[in-house]
């Protein structure tokens, strides 16, 4: 009797310790690669939560509609921790161990290009929401999308329609930080101006995290109409106080990403006013969607009311992505687990994918440059004006004029 019930107490801890039975099962893995720490984590958490609104949405419309059965979606964390390397050993860990369906994956271009080759050779389906470096598109990896365009695609919006003000800028000043979407951002900006036949003074590429005021004090002397700056969020905060603190406005304060995302204004409150940036949505945008959201601003309405805060066009395109993800699975009609097979299946169904969402066309490019990167979105240039984000050109989705040049910061 003793023996017996040792056994059955030795069976009961090993159902505890496995969990419910069959607890994944039915339930698409989906593996999120991002950064929750570190120097990124800033950005790391505006992908978590566009990942998350979608799951969300998802689950509580009883999850992806697969024949008419519904199957629910879980998302596994893997931190990557700002740092390329973690990124790698957090994808070797979802695909190996965690057997993930498919990855969600992170913020920052270098960041999903250590994590990019792991789930290559997993032969795991990636999209990320948010790496704009031409770099992961010219690697060509079968199994990695983007639902944000590269920024060479995007980038030039914003000094097209600089270059057309009055009086028109004729010397510029670009500096991009030294990581892979910062500088291929940088790139852009110098070769965009050197093709509008503004001089570029100065191009260099500067140590991450660094004080920039002694650079911009340097700058300053040198007069530029334009400074265009590559970095990421925390790096363009720091480049607009350094400005301020040497009281120097040139006539057009340009950044990419930044701009759109509210923690930028929060932290700068009237300095953010009439600073540039490039994206391929806002809020206002006119879109129709296919899936969850019917359009743009049904999305950010959603996302204001769950987690309290306007979305920038990087939450939105990893809403996006799940999207993606949705549409192609309901379009093969594959119920996890995803074997090989499958997962194939779902790499040819995402390059034939052509549907439109709240964040507007998603088609990804099936060659070239943009390999597998979303080509379907028009560039928008933007600029903060009386605190919000407002579009300046193209003439087809214009706002709001231009306000130029940049008031004195005083």
């Amino acid at each position: 009797m003793k023996r017996i019930t040792c056994i059955a107490l030795v069976v009961s801890l090993c159902l505890l310790l496995a969990g419910p039975a069959g607890a994944d099962e039915g339930v698409y893995k989906i593996g999120v690669i991002t950064s929750l720490s570190g120097g990124l984590a800033t950005g790391g958490n505006v992908t978590k939560q566009g990942y998350e609104m979608w799951a969300k949405r998802v689950n509580a419309a009883g999850g992806i509609d697969v024949a008419g059965k519904k199957y629910p979606v879980k998302l596994i964390y893997g931190d990557a921790q700002s740092e390329p390397s973690q990124a790698a050993s957090a994808a070797e860990r979802l695909a190996a161990r965690e057997k993930i369906d498919f990855a969600l994956g992170p913020y920052s271009s270098g960041v999903t290009l250590a994590a990019a080759p792991v789930l290559e050779k997993y032969k795991i389906p990636m999209i990320t929401g948010s790496a704009e470096s031409p770099l992961i598109w010219r690697e060509k990896f079968k199994f990695t999308f983007g639902t944000i365009p590269p920024v060479n695609f995007t980038g030039s919006g914003p000094l097209e329609v600089i270059a057309t003000l009055n009086p028109p800028p004729k010397r510029a000043v670009v500096i991009g930080s030294n990581d892979a979407f910062s500088k291929a951002t940088a790139e852009t900006f110098r070769d965009t101006c050197k093709k509008l036949n503004i001089k570029v003074m100065k191009y260099d590429i500067v140590p991450s995290g660094q004080d920039l005021t002694p650079y911009m004090s340097a700058v300053r002397a040198m007069r530029p109409d334009v400074i265009a700056f590559g970095g990421h969020d925390e790096e363009l905060i720091r480049l607009v106080k350094a400005l301020r603190q040497i009281n120097y406005a040139p006539k057009a304060l340009l950044m990419h990403y930044g701009v759109t995302e509210p923690a930028f204004v929060e932290a700068l409150g009237q300095d953010a006013e009439q600073v540039y940036g490039a994206s391929v949505w806002t809020s206002s945008l006119k879109t129709t969607g296919d899936l969850i959201w019917k359009d743009a601003a049904s999305y950010a309405a959603d996302i204001k009311k769950t987690f309290g805060i306007e979305p920038d066009y990087t939450m939105a395109g990893c809403s996006t992505a799940g999207l993606a993800f949705q549409a192609a699975i309901m379009k093969i009609g594959a119920v996890p687990p995803l074997d090989d097979k499958a997962k194939l299946a779902l790499v040819d169904a995402l390059e034939n994918l052509d549907f439109n969402t709240f964040y507007g066309p998603v088609k990804f490019s099936h060659e070239g440059e943009f390999y597998h990167a979303n080509t379907g979105l028009t560039p928008l240039a933007l600029q903060i004006q009386n605190g919000k984000t407002v579009i300046i050109g193209p003439d087809a989705f214009k706002e709001a004029d231009a306000q130029y040049p940049m008031k004195s910061w005083k």
